[in-house]
């Protein structure tokens, strides 16, 4: 049995690669993503990382994307691509599938099977491994964390005693919210302990763990912490910044409003949600099936097959997380992702003690049916949300996500850039307040650095440049620069950029309108762009 099980578990890694890796460009890079783009772009061309305890969140992100980035050959941004950064967290994604391997014992084979293949399918799960965002390193560190710990307790071999070290200081190196996930595991810990013996099993505990263990435990969570931090030891300032920066993080995620969420957001979200005319979504199987997980484990039915303290732990672990991040108001949809892998884990137990609970083959046949049924239905949404819906606003984990029409505006931008005399040297002002441009630094990170102004005001004192970007609240500034506050004699006539309605959506409710000098603009209607010829021809 235990072949089998090595054998399908390398089975759903395959499915998770199938579902992860193909076409990591065609989604338009979200803000974030660019924004971290942008600062990796520092750490390869630069050589430097310097640790932002106001921005960006931890370093692990960075320095992990030069392994794609240096076997890829790429020494500058502009070398860089989508796939190159993405395939970072879908490595992380597939480990995921990976690690229950070395659970596989505690969790029950068949256990351990389904929990493969649902994190191999599990629509959230697929989205964000194809994100260029902490999230996915912060979820497969903090399961290293709980699989190393889980062997140390089996062997109490020292060497899994340093890899849950390391993995907790990975957590650690990768994103603030690894203190939810910190405390979560140590209550978990401690009333799976108090449902024991309530003062001799906490006693017991504390005497088994060797101390020399413990204390290399903790040494290799500090040490890769500070390795990190401190960008190994080139900023050691980092290090202490790396706490100092939880007066920012609390103050920001109570104060927020922008991503202000009811407290049933993430339930609402996995049990059922659909949004206008677009499609039904739902991973209510991996909640109901965790629900049963974690009701066996509480009154140990059917776990024979299963390490019943693991589950117990895995169990309260997930509860806590789940409330917690529940009851923050801040919530973005991919900070669910710790306590869905959780849940994820408890869903294979619950599966297996569903079947055994029936009495005969019919019952047991007919559940495992619609598990079945279940499983094809979260692929096919796995793959709706990836490449159908991967940019639209109907598709639950697209937040704040550009539209497809940002190609669109890069396009203009370079059909520009190309008949200018300067090329990709070309001025260029992007006016957007609270600089609402972004993923547009990615986009267009082919141009010269010096040669765009990033701006959140309308600057009457420098003059403008011959193709503006800019929101609509400006436009009313920038029409009085450019026909009130500029002498006659220098005067430009400017068209629009975009064909009707002259403006593109940058995401859900922000617009962007472009104008171009007039000419340019003849210059490009003269010389219109070559393969746009060739569309129209093919029309024809």
């Amino acid at each position: 049995m235990a072949k089998k099980c090595c054998v399908l578990i390398l089975a759903a890694t395959i499915v998770a690669l199938a579902l992860r890796l193909p076409r990591l460009h065609q989604r338009p890079m979200h803000g974030d993503e660019a924004v971290h783009a942008d600062k990796f772009g520092e750490l390869l061309e630069d050589g430097v990382y310097t640790y932002d305890p106001y921005e960006y969140h931890g370093p692990t992100l960075n320095y992990l994307t030069l392994i794609p980035a240096r076997l890829s050959s790429a020494e500058k941004l502009t070398e860089v691509s989508e796939f190159t950064l993405r395939v970072v967290p879908v490595f992380f994604g597939v480990s995921l599938v990976l690690l229950v391997l070395l659970i596989s014992r505690g969790l029950g084979s068949g256990a351990a099977i389904l929990t493969a293949l649902l994190t191999a399918i599990s629509p959230a799960m697929v989205f964000y491994s194809r994100y260029y965002i902490q999230e996915m390193l912060l979820v497969s560190f903090t399961f290293g964390v709980i699989v190393f710990g889980y062997r140390y307790t089996q062997s109490r071999k020292i060497i899994w005693a340093i890899f849950a070290g390391m993995s907790l200081g990975l957590m650690h190196a990768t994103k603030e919210t690894c203190i939810i996930a910190y405390g979560s595991m140590f209550l978990a810990v401690l009333v799976m302990l108090l449902m024991q013996r309530p003062k001799a099993s906490i006693v017991n505990a504390v005497k088994w763990i060797r101390p020399s263990h413990f204390l290399a435990f903790l040494a290799a969570g500090a040490v890769v912490s500070a390795l990190f931090y401190s960008s190994f030891f080139s900023h050691p300032r980092g290090m202490l910044d790396s706490v100092l920066t939880y007066t920012t993080y609390f103050d920001r995620a109570g104060n927020n409003t922008l991503h202000i969420h009811p407290w049933y957001y993430y339930i609402k979200m996995l049990m059922y949600c659909r949004f206008f005319d677009g499609p039904r979504w739902s991973e209510a199987l991996i909640v109901l099936l965790a629900l049963v997980g974690f009701a066996a484990a509480m009154i140990k039915k059917d776990l024979s097959s299963a390490n019943i303290h693991l589950v117990r732990f895995i169990g309260f672990y997930t509860l806590i997380l789940t409330v917690v991040y529940s009851l923050i108001p801040y919530k973005t949809p991919w900070c669910m992702l710790s306590f869905l892998h959780g849940m994820i884990l408890l869903a294979g137990v619950g599966a297996v003690v569903l079947v055994k609970l029936l009495p005969n083959v019919i019952p047991r046949l007919i559940i495992l049916l619609l598990i079945f049924e279940s499983s094809v239905f979260l692929t096919w949404k796995a793959y709706q949300s990836n490449y159908e819906y991967y940019s639209d606003s109907r598709n639950p984990y697209v937040y704040a996500h550009p539209t497809d029409e940002v190609f669109t505006v890069v396009k203009r931008i370079e059909e520009m850039a190309r008949i200018h005399p300067d090329g990709y040297k070309m001025h260029i002002q992007v006016i957007c307040p609270g600089k609402d441009y972004w993923p547009l630094p990615w986009y267009l990170r082919r141009f010269e650095y010096e040669t765009i102004d990033w701006w959140e005001s309308v600057d009457n004192s420098v003059a403008s440049a011959p193709l503006i970007i800019c929101s609509p609240e400006v436009e009313a500034a920038l029409t009085n620069k450019l026909y009130a506050l500029t002498p006659f004699e220098q005067r430009q006539m400017y068209m629009f950029l975009f064909d009707e309605p002259y403006y593109m959506w940058l995401r859900p409710k922000v617009k962007l309108l472009g104008f171009v000098r007039k000419d340019l603009w003849d210059a490009n209607y003269v010389n219109p762009d070559p393969e746009e010829l060739i569309r129209e021809s093919s029309k024809k």
